[in-house]
């Protein structure tokens, strides 16, 4: 089976840990395209949501990962686009039935709330689990 392209971005908040994930990722052989921020200055976190956005809705990436300080607001920012269901994790319940039940094709995670290591499993479990569909389907077909 081959991986998936994924795309991750955070605002400056989230920069180290996002670069922790990435280099776990790419480790893994996904092919990871990043959106940034590329540093620790100061970002608007709607710019980097919008980005990520972009690129999941033109197909430059089958699923993506947003970070911020809390991850609140990455995900409110991020859910305003089209197409998006961006889901805020704290365990990997949640990342399994973002994708189970709701078809979350986002990851949003807080770099000041969530360890590292729990955000590595959060990733793993969110990229292995499948949509059920089903009764799902219906209701994630209401969004848009």
């Amino acid at each position: 089976m081959s991986k998936q392209k994924l795309v991750i971005a955070s605002d400056h908040a989230g920069f180290d840990f996002k670069a922790s994930l990435k280099d776990s990722l790419a480790g893994q052989g996904y092919e990871v395209i990043d959106l940034g921020a590329h540093s620790t200055e100061s970002v608007d976190y709607p710019d980097i949501a919008a980005a990520l956005a972009g690129a999941i809705r033109d197909g430059s990436a089958d699923r993506g990962i947003l970070i911020c300080g809390t991850g609140i607001g990455i995900s409110i920012a991020a859910n305003r686009h089209a197409g998006i269901r961006a889901a805020l994790c704290h365990d990997t319940t949640g990342a399994r039935l973002s994708r189970q039940h709701n078809d979350a094709n986002v990851l949003v995670m807080g770099a000041r709330v969530t360890g590292i290591e729990v955000a590595k499993d959060c990733v793993a479990t969110f990229l292995a689990t499948p949509f059920e569909g089903g009764r799902h389907s219906r209701r994630v077909d209401k969004m848009g």
